[in-house]
């Protein structure tokens, strides 16, 4: 399979880190200007710094810019939120609806290790 997609690799993991982290972003977006059928949470700390994460980290990821950093942030801003707010549920993501947090939480982990990728901001900063 490699010999036939691999080629396109660097283009479907930009795809991938765009879709992740402007999906991302919007999260953010809901809890910091109550957008996207969302509401602003400003006025309770946690989860105003969930959404400064969130919308930033998400940008920053999306743009490959300083992605592997941002990337780690988010991911463990995910660890956190899943055990907070859905292990007391039950211990199985599919029982207490922790799935999004838990997918979340490795696509980070595996951004912050492969970082912003040859299409990123990161990378054409490298080339200029």
């Amino acid at each position: 399979m490699d010999r036939l997609l691999g080629k396109y690799s660097e283009w479907v993991y930009a795809i991938m880190r765009l879709v992740v982290g402007l999906l991302f972003a919007c999260h953010g977006a809901q809890k910091l200007f109550g957008a996207l059928g969302g509401q602003s949470q400003l006025g309770v700390p946690l989860m105003a710094t969930a959404g400064v994460i969130e919308f930033f980290g998400g940008a920053l990821v999306a743009l490959g810019l300083f992605a592997g950093y941002a990337a780690f942030l988010c991911s463990g801003l995910m660890m956190v939120a899943y055990f907070m707010a859905h292990a007391p549920n039950g211990f199985w993501p599919i029982v207490n609806h922790g799935e999004l947090a838990v997918v979340y939480c490795f696509v980070f982990l595996y951004i912050s290790f492969k970082g912003s990728g040859r299409l990123s901001v990161d990378a054409f900063a490298r080339r200029r």
